[in-house]
């Protein structure tokens, strides 16, 4: 394997030298041949996710392949554009000059993929990285074989391995890829792979967004209107059976609509996934049994609200709420990436911010609340990657939003023009003009300069 990996890396090292990847126009040419393929093979795609993780074809849709198409719309409409010289002021110093910033790709990029959103998660960093003119050894999860089939075929209907190629296997492939060296490394994944990841990269001195996790809060307030925060929570938590790195993974709800809250959400739950969610075909699954006996494994009986239940051979959690919950409990001690929400019952703001305090950085916060006082403190005091005001899951869904982790849950982020950013070097350059040229920064020194000096640099 390590000397495939070696063969491919000179492949794309020696293609990205050409510099045909720097032609604008040959971008375009395979950003539009990716989108035809993925409209025409969206059955397949489909097909994949559902075998994986139990996706419906809709879910699919509008979670993985949609976004994926969109992404790349925006990105066939604005790559040009994204690929201009950047216009800056000049100092009145600098008279008579003109400065820019050029940007220029990486070289090769090593893009490594998650399980959860397996489609998403793979073409959405594939997709900016082609756009800013790199070279992609992509590298898919294990544990969605289907999709990362899918992807395989996809990919290399369109690029020769020297421009992308798709790699698989386990902890032994990872291993010989972080150990290669890359010009960049995007990894989506869990905080312990992460920080081996970043290690790696820091002995190469190799540039890399980690896009992490973590438990990700949502406060419903007093003011808020309960029945939409019942609504849009049902749908996000338990969207891919909870298998979301944004979802929101616990509530603080103020004491005095805690019950009602609750009465609202179970009503949501059973609207949305049926009072038989397990025997629900549009309701998906977890991903493989390790991940599953985790799950059912930190659901405490004496403090199930709602569900609960289980199917060993389908691998499906009903979609589940525990209240009475501490910071002691095993649900509160990791990420839950499963459908279990818990409820803690908070008495006032106060108390929610500590809870919050008390755990590492999330990915995502969420706040239901109509006090536009308190919105406003609480964005500017929270510290997150990203959220939603009123929703959950969605400012993922936008190519004008950056994405991406802060602290414990990660580093850079991308998404639309910022991931055209994160995936280019820009070079800085001052352009001066040959007709002028001030005396005063030439020695001999003298007063007068030293006053020109003095006058301009200030």
């Amino acid at each position: 394997m390590n000397e495939k990996i070696n063969n491919v890396l000179k492949l794309q090292q020696d293609y990205f030298a050409s510099g045909a990847t720097l032609d604008v126009g040959h971008r375009l040419k395979y950003l539009k041949a990716l989108y035809k393929s993925i409209t025409n093979n969206i059955d397949m795609i489909s097909e994949a996710l559902n075998m994986d993780l139990g996706k419906s074809a809709s879910e699919s849709y509008m979670t993985e392949i949609g976004m994926v198409l969109s992404g790349l719309n925006y990105m066939i409409k604005n790559v040009k554009r994204l690929s201009k010289p950047r216009k800056r002021k000049t100092p009145l110093a600098q008279f008579h000059a003109k400065s820019y910033q050029i940007p220029s790709p990486y070289g090769n990029v090593l893009v490594m993929s998650p399980w959860n959103y397996p489609f998403l998660l793979s073409m959405d960093p594939l997709v900016e990285a082609i756009a800013a003119g790199n070279t992609v050894v992509l590298k898919p999860s294990k544990y969605s074989p289907y999709t990362s089939e899918a992807i395989k075929k996809i990919i290399e209907e369109i690029f020769k391995e020297e421009y992308v190629a798709v790699f698989f296997g386990g902890a032994d492939v990872n291993q010989a890829l972080i150990d290669s060296k890359f010009d960049y490394i995007f990894f989506t994944g869990g905080k312990t792979v992460g920080q081996i990841v970043y290690e790696k990269a820091t002995k190469n001195l190799t540039p890399v967004t980690l896009e992490l996790g973590g438990k990700s809060p949502c406060i419903i307030d007093k003011k808020c209107n309960l029945k939409l925060a019942a609504r849009r929570i049902a749908w996000g938590k338990y969207l891919n059976c909870g298998q979301t790195c944004v979802a929101p993974d616990y509530i603080l709800c103020d004491a005095s609509v805690h019950d009602k809250f609750l009465e609202l959400l179970k009503k949501e739950m059973i609207k949305q996934y049926t009072d038989n969610p397990i025997n629900n075909q549009s309701y998906g699954k977890m991903i493989n049994e390790k991940h599953f006996n985790r799950a059912i494994g930190i659901i405490d009986k004496d403090k199930l609200y709602y569900g609960g239940n289980y199917d060993n051979e389908k691998l499906k959690i009903e979609p589940t709420i525990m209240t009475n919950v501490t910071l002691d409990d095993a649900v509160m001690k990791e990420e839950i990436f499963a459908p279990i929400l818990p409820v803690i019952k908070v008495n006032n703001i106060e108390e929610a911010i500590s809870i919050i305090k008390k755990l590492e950085v999330p990915l995502a916060f969420y706040i239901f609340s109509n006090d536009k006082k308190l919105i406003k403190n609480l964005l500017i005091k929270m510290e997150f990657g990203g959220g939603c005001v009123n929703d959950v899951v969605m400012h993922l869904a936008s190519s004008y939003l950056s994405f991406g982790g802060f602290k414990q849950s990660g580093m850079g982020s991308y998404h639309g023009k910022t991931g055209f950013t994160t995936f280019s070097h820009y070079k800085s350059i001052l352009d001066k003009k040959n007709w002028i040229d001030m005396p005063m920064r030439y020695k001999p020194t003298s007063k007068l300069k030293d006053k020109l000096v003095r006058m301009f640099l200030k």
